[in-house]
C-alpha cells in the first residue's frame, strides 16, 4: 500500500469542506426561498380567510333581515301597507286628500 504525503491529505480535506459549504450553501439557499414562498402563501391564504369571513357575517346579517322580514310580512300592517300601496285601498275612517288639476 502507498501512502498519501500530507500536502496532498491537506489539499483533500480543503477540497472535502469546499464541496460540502457549497451544498449547505445550496440547500440552505433552497429553503429560505421555499420559506418566502410559503410566507408569502400564507398571507394571501389569511386575506382570503379575511374575506369569506367577511361575507359569512354580510350573509349572516342578510339572513337575519330576512328572517325579520318574513315575519313582518305576516302581520296585518304589512298587508294594510301593500293593500295602500298597490292597490290604493283606504280605510273606512280616511278622508284623501288628492290635488285638484286646477292648482297646478
Amino acid at each position: 500500500m502507498r501512502t498519501v504525503p500530507a500536502f496532498q491529505r491537506k489539499k483533500n480535506h480543503k477540497m472535502s469542506c469546499l464541496c460540502i459549504t457549497v451544498a449547505m450553501a445550496f440547500i440552505l439557499s433552497v429553503i429560505a426561498i421555499d420559506g418566502f414562498k410559503l410566507k408569502s402563501k400564507y398571507t394571501q391564504y389569511q386575506n382570503k380567510i379575511a374575506e369569506l369571513q367577511d361575507n359569512i357575517d354580510s350573509e349572516t346579517k342578510r339572513t337575519d333581515d330576512l328572517k325579520q322580514f318574513e315575519k313582518f310580512t305576516k302581520t296585518r300592517k304589512y298587508a294594510e301597507q301593500v293593500a295602500e300601496d298597490k292597490l290604493g285601498l283606504v280605510h273606512d275612517d280616511e278622508i284623501i286628500f288628492k290635488p285638484s288639476d286646477e292648482d297646478q
